[in-house]
C-alpha cells in the first residue's frame, strides 16, 4: 500500500492542476444540486420490531386520513392574578384565537378548551390543540408563523401565553458561532504546529472542501432519503475534525521528509506513502464505527451513520490527492520541519551545516517534549499506568448511575415559548400531562369490541400512578379503539416507564379475556422503546465495531496484544466520557458552564453513538502514534527506543489534532438543542481523555511493560495476514536512487515540473 499512495501522491503533485479542478467541480456540483435539490421533508422516526411502532402502524392502518403523522400544536392559556379563564372576557379571547387558528392552512382540526374539558380545575389554565395534515418538519413557514402569532391578541388582553407541540420544529440549530469559534482555535493550533500560515491553511482548506462536498451532498439527497438536520449536523461535526486531521498528519510528515533532504516531489510522495497509509486505516476504523450503527436497526441510526461514513471517505480521498496537490501550488513556502527555528539562531554559525544535510544522530540529539515525555513514562510505567487507570476509572463511576430517555419540550431553555409551554401545563395539568400514552385495542378478533374496550378502560384506571383515562374512541369499522392515559409522573420519569410496563403485562389478561390485543405507543413509549432497542443492541454492536477493527488492526501493527490494548483503552476512554455526561446533563455538576438549563435522563443514543463515533477516532489516534513506533521497531531499533521515536515525531502533532478535533466537537456545546450539545460535549472529552490519557501516557506505559512481547504474532498468522506495509518499507529501496536536482526547481509552474519530471 505505501508504494501505491506514493505513487498516488507524486501523481497529484505533478497534476495539481488537474487535481484540484475534479475537487473543485464536485464542490460545485454538490452545492448546484443542494441548491437545485428540494426541501427536506418529514424524518420518519420509525424503530421496527417494537409495540410502540406496530400500535402507530395500526393506527394509520385503521384510522384512514387521521393524519396520524399530523403535526400537533398547543396553546397553552393562563389567566392574569384573580381571574379565571371562565371568566367572559378571558373566554371570548379564546374563543376568537380558536378561531383565526381554524381558518389557517394545513390545519386539520382545533379544539375549544371549554367544551374539550381542556381547562384546569382551579380555572387558571387551559389549552386549545391543533392538528396539522403535515408532520412538523413538513409544514410551511408561514403556517408555523401564523401558530407562533396567534395569541398576540390573547396576550395584549393580558392573557399569559405560551405555544408548544411537534408544530414547531424547525430542525436543530447546530450553533453556527460556537462552530467559528472552533474552526478559529483549530487555526491557531496549525499555526503553532506547524508554524506557517500557509501549511496551517491546507488542512483547513481541504477540510471545508470535504465537508463541503458532503453536506451539501446530504442537502441534495435528504429529501429523496429522508435525511433530517441531524444527520448533516453529524456529518459537519466529524467531517471536519478528521478532515482537519488527516490533511495534518499527511503535511506534518511532510516537512520532516524535506528536513531529511528530499525535493518536494518526493517529500510528497513520502509524506503520502507512510502518513497517508496510516489515513487510509484510521479513516476506515472511523468508517466500520460508522456504519455499523446499521446493526441497531434504527433507520435514523443507520442514515446518520451512513451519511457521516460517506463524509469521512471524501476527507480520506481528499488528504490522499488534494494535500499533495496543494503541496505542490504551496511550493517552497512550507519550510522543512524546524527550518525557521534554525535559520533564527543558527545562520550566523559558518560552520552550520545546511538543513538537508542533518543526520538522524544529530536531531536525536535535541530531544523534544514528545522525546521527553516518553522517556519519563518508559522510566515509570507502572507508576503511569496505575494512576491513568485509576483516574478514568474514578471518573467513570456515573456510569452506574446512567438513566436514558429521549428529550423533550421540558428539556429546552426557559427562555423557549415551548418550555413555559410545558411548564404551563405541568402547573394546570399536572406532570403527567406532557407526556400522555396512547393505548390501542385492536379488537378485531373481539366477539363485542365494545364491551372490550370498556374493560381495558376499566382495567387501567385500577393501575398505579394513572390520573386520568378517557373513554374509548372508536374507529369507523368499530374494531379498533384509542385511550388516552395520563399519567401522574413527568414523562421522563421511572413512575412513568413502569406504568407502560404495567399497562403492557396487563395487556396478556385482556387478550385472554376479551380477545382484544392491548398496545402502548405515544411519545413517551416510543422513548421507551427506543431506549431499550439501543439497550439490546449495545453489545452485539460493540462485538461486530470492535471485532472487526482488532482484525483490521493485526494487518497493520502485525501484533496481537497491540491491537487488544488499543481496544482496552478505547473503552475506558469511552467509559470515563460517559461518566462525565451523566455527571453534567444528569446529576447537573459544572452544568452551569456550558449552559445546561435542565438536568434529566440522558439522551438514549448516547452510550451506542459514542462508542462508535469515539471508537472511531480513538483508533485514528492509536493508528498515528503507533504506526510510527512500529515503523522504528521493524528498522531496527529495540522497543524503547521505537516508543520514544515515536513520540519524537508523532507525539506533536497528535496532541495538535486532539486539540482541534475537541475544538471543532466543542463549538455544538453553544447549540440551544440539548441534543447537539450533549453530543459536542460527550465527544469533545472523550478525545480529551482517549487523546491525552490513554495514547499519550497508559499506550507508552503498556509498550514499556509488554517490551518485544507487544510486537509478538505467531507465524502461521503472520504468513496467512497481508502485508499491507503501512511502516513504509517498499519506500526504502527508494533511497537508492539518483537524485533529480532539477525536479524541485520550479514552485508555481506545473506545467514546466511536468516537464523536467517526464524528462527526468
Amino acid at each position: 500500500m505505501a508504494t501505491f499512495l506514493y505513487n498516488l501522491g507524486r501523481l497529484a503533485f505533478r497534476r495539481r492542476h488537474f487535481v484540484a479542478l475534479i475537487w473543485v467541480a464536485l464542490l460545485t456540483l454538490a452545492g448546484v444540486g443542494a441548491a437545485s435539490a428540494p426541501a427536506a421533508g418529514t424524518t420518519s422516526f420509525s424503530i421496527p420490531g417494537t409495540e410502540a411502532q406496530k400500535a402507530f402502524d395500526l393506527l394509520e392502518q385503521r384510522f384512514p386520513g387521521a393524519s396520524a403523522d399530523g403535526a400537533t400544536g398547543r396553546i397553552v392559556f393562563k389567566a392574569p392574578d384573580g381571574q379565571k379563564m371562565t371568566d367572559a372576557d378571558n373566554r371570548a379571547t379564546v374563543a376568537k384565537t380558536v378561531k383565526e387558528l381554524g381558518g389557517g392552512t394545513e390545519v386539520v382540526s382545533v379544539t375549544d378548551p371549554f367544551t374539550t374539558n381542556a381547562v384546569s380545575k382551579d380555572g387558571t389554565v387551559a389549552y386549545t390543540s391543533v392538528k396539522y395534515e403535515v408532520p412538523g418538519m413538513e409544514l410551511a413557514d408561514s403556517t408555523r408563523e401564523s401558530l407562533e402569532a396567534a395569541g398576540d391578541d390573547a396576550r395584549s388582553a393580558g392573557l399569559t401565553v405560551d405555544v408548544g407541540g411537534d408544530a414547531l420544529e424547525a430542525g436543530a440549530e447546530p450553533g453556527a458561532v460556537g462552530e467559528i469559534v472552533g474552526i478559529a482555535i483549530a487555526a491557531v493550533v496549525l499555526v503553532i504546529t506547524l508554524g506557517s500560515l500557509v501549511a496551517a491553511g491546507l488542512p483547513l482548506l481541504t477540510a471545508i472542501i470535504g465537508v463541503g462536498i458532503g453536506v451539501s451532498t446530504i442537502t441534495a439527497l435528504a429529501k429523496a432519503l429522508d435525511l433530517g438536520d441531524t444527520t448533516s449536523t453529524l456529518a459537519l461535526m466529524i467531517g471536519l475534525a478528521v478532515g482537519i486531521d488527516y490533511a495534518l498528519f499527511i503535511v506534518s510528515r511532510y516537512r520532516n521528509e524535506l528536513a531529511e533532504g528530499r525535493d518536494r516531489e518526493e517529500a510528497v510522495g513520502r509524506a503520502t506513502g507512510t502518513a497517508g497509509s496510516a489515513v487510509v486505516f484510521a479513516g476506515l476504523t472511523v468508517v466500520i464505527a460508522l456504519a455499523g450503527l446499521a446493526v441497531v436497526n434504527v433507520p435514523m441510526l443507520t442514515k446518520m451513520g451512513l451519511a457521516a461514513a460517506g463524509t469521512v471517505v471524501i476527507a480520506v480521498l481528499i488528504a490522499l490527492t488534494m494535500i499533495p496537490a496543494m503541496l505542490g501550488y504551496a511550493g517552497r513556502k512550507i519550510r522543512p520541519a524546524g527550518e525557521k527555528r534554525k535559520s533564527s539562531k543558527e545562520r550566523k554559525s559558518s560552520d552550520a551545516a545546511a538543513p538537508e544535510k542533518r543526520t538522524t544522530s544529530e536531531k536525536q540529539a535535541r530531544p523534544n517534549m514528545g522525546t521527553r515525555w516518553a522517556s519519563f513514562v518508559i522510566r515509570r510505567p507502572v507508576a503511569v499506568l496505575v494512576l491513568g487507570v485509576v483516574g478514568l476509572g474514578a471518573i467513570a463511576l456515573p456510569v452506574t448511575q446512567l438513566e436514558l430517555g429521549l428529550p423533550d419540550e421540558g428539556s429546552q431553555p426557559t427562555s423557549t415559548t415551548q418550555r413555559r409551554a410545558y411548564d404551563l401545563l405541568s402547573e394546570g395539568f399536572g406532570p403527567g400531562f406532557n407526556g400522555p400514552l396512547m393505548i390501542v385495542v385492536d379488537a378485531k378478533d373481539s366477539d363485542d369490541p365494545t364491551a372490550a374496550f370498556g374493560d381495558v378502560a376499566d382495567g387501567i384506571k385500577d393501575l398505579k400512578d394513572v390520573v386520568t383515562v378517557t373513554p374509548p374512541a372508536p374507529n369507523k369499522a368499530g374494531d379498533t379503539a384509542t385511550i388516552t392515559v395520563i399519567p401522574n409522573s413527568k414523562p421522563s420519569s421511572t413512575q412513568t416507564e413502569d406504568l407502560v410496563h404495567a399497562i403492557r403485562d396487563k395487556g396478556s389478561d385482556f387478550k385472554a379475556e376479551t380477545d382484544a390485543e392491548v398496545l402502548v405507543t405515544g411519545t413517551t413509549a416510543m422513548n421507551i422503546d427506543f431506549s431499550q432497542k439501543l439497550n439490546d443492541a449495545l453489545v452485539p454492536y460493540l462485538a461486530l465495531v470492535v471485532g472487526l477493527a482488532f482484525l483490521l488492526l493485526i494487518v497493520v501493527f502485525r501484533s496481537i496484544l497491540v491491537p487488544l490494548k488499543a481496544a482496552l483503552g478505547f473503552l475506558l476512554s469511552v467509559l470515563a466520557a460517559l461518566g462525565a455526561v451523566v455527571a453534567v446533563f444528569q446529576w447537573g455538576w459544572f452544568s452551569g458552564l456550558i449552559g445546561v438549563e435542565e438536568t434529566g435522563p440522558i439522551m438514549s443514543m448516547m452510550p451506542i453513538f459514542m462508542v462508535g463515533v469515539v471508537f472511531g477516532l480513538a483508533m485514528d489516534y492509536e493508528v498515528f502514534l503507533v504506526t510510527r513506533m512500529r515503523e522504528a521497531f521493524v528498522h531496527g531499533e529495540t522497543p524503547s527506543q521505537a516508543v520514544v521515536t515515536g513520540f519524537r515525531h508523532s507525539a506533536r502533532v497528535v496532541v495538535a489534532a486532539a486539540i482541534i478535533m475537541m475544538a471543532v466537537f466543542g463549538g455544538f456545546i453553544s447549540s440551544s438543542e440539548s441534543m447537539i450539545k450533549m453530543i459536542g460535549f460527550g465527544l469533545a472529552i472523550a478525545v480529551f481523555f482517549d487523546a491525552f490519557v490513554v495514547r499519550m501516557a497508559i499506550v507508552p506505559a503498556v509498550l514499556a511493560l509488554l517490551g518485544k512481547k507487544a510486537w509478538w504474532l505467531p507465524k502461521w498468522l503472520d504468513r496467512a495476514l497481508p502485508n499491507v506495509d503501512v511502516e513504509g518499507e517498499g519506500l526504502r529501496a527508494l533511497d537508492d536512487r539518483p537524485k533529480d536536482s532539477d525536479s524541485d526547481s520550479d514552485s508555481d509552474s506545473g506545467s514546466d515540473e511536468d516537464r523536467e519530471l517526464v524528462r527526468a
